[in-house]
């Protein structure tokens, strides 16, 4: 069953994951600037119901990775399974102090450029291991094989999706950063799938 895992990817699985909840925690929870597609869903979850996005990103997952495991395979599973503890139980974790920087909550723009870098990097490194920290990274990467488009514009279709649905907690006015915010996450990550670099 575990063939050909490379563990150095599922350590990259693991980091990159806690990097995402880093971000998501203590930037994109307080400032009123979202995610699109499953992170985003993630938050909207919690504004309305209080639920934790540690418990709401477990189960999108899987029911994205049950979805596309045709598509995606034995590996992408397996180290997507890594990232999705990892970043539940670092979610978790951060979720027991206070936010370390409050102040976000009144800079939307700073937060949408921070933010999509936690994002874009987070995500990036794990879809370039070949597996996914949410559900929005495995539905994604889905339309990408089956419509044969880059995997940020498969990124940008679900993202406005779930944006048109946090218009109903987020000001239309605060809209314009979470748009900011997914499109530069989505170019970061279709970024970081185009670098080229030698195999040891």
């Amino acid at each position: 069953m575990f063939k050909d895992i490379q563990a150095k990817h599922c350590i990259v699985a693991v980091l990159s994951s806690a990097f995402l909840a880093f971000g998501l925690y203590h930037v994109h929870s307080l400032s009123g600037v979202t995610e699109g597609g499953v992170i985003g869903l993630n938050l909207l979850l919690y504004h309305w119901f209080h639920i934790s996005p540690s418990i709401t990103n477990f189960i999108a997952n899987v029911i994205c990775y049950a979805l596309g495991w045709k598509l995606l395979g034995r590996k992408f599973i397996l180290y997507s399974a890594v990232a999705t503890v990892s970043f539940s139980v670092s979610y978790w974790v951060f979720a027991q102090f206070d936010p370390l920087w409050p102040q976000l909550a009144d800079a939307p723009l700073l937060s949408s450029v921070v933010g999509a870098v936690f994002v874009g990097i987070g995500a990036g490194l794990c879809v370039r291991v070949g597996g996914a920290v949410s559900g929005d990274d495995a539905l994604a990467m889905c339309m990408s094989h089956v419509f044969h488009i880059k995997v940020e514009w498969a990124y940008l279709i679900t993202d406005m999706t779930v944006l048109a649905l946090s218009l109903s907690y987020i000001p239309i006015g605060r809209i314009w950063y979470s748009l900011l915010t997914v499109i530069l996450s989505g170019q970061i990550v279709g970024l970081i799938q185009r670098i080229k670099y030698r195999q040891p």
